[in-house]
């Protein structure tokens, strides 16, 4: 299981405010039914990496569908094999630690 962390930030679209693009992924990432998290700096989304890919491309669509004339994405993979990582795991080992 792998956990991607997208922020996707659209430019030249007259305003500074991103809220209504990031409402549209969260519409879209409802409708995939997959498991995931709003942050104040991007999106928290669980999967299996092969699947998490193909849901960025789709998802990196939706701010030039909306208008966006230039969309930086960044997304960062953390693939852990050995187990199971879900949305929260992470927070939980350095709590049990504190």
């Amino acid at each position: 299981m792998a956990l991607l962390q997208l922020t996707v930030i659209p430019l030249g679209t007259g305003t500074p405010s991103v809220g209504e693009y990031v409402a549209d992924i969260q519409r879209a990432l409802e409708k995939e039914n997959v498991s995931f998290q709003l942050n104040d700096m991007g999106t928290l989304i669980e999967g299996e990496a092969k699947d998490l890919l193909a849901l960025v491309a789709k998802i990196y669509e939706l701010p030039f569908q909306k208008g966006a004339r230039r969309v930086v994405t960044q997304m960062v993979i953390d693939d852990r094999r050995d187990r199971h990582v879900g949305i929260g795991d992470k927070i939980d080992a350095v709590r049990k630690r504190l």
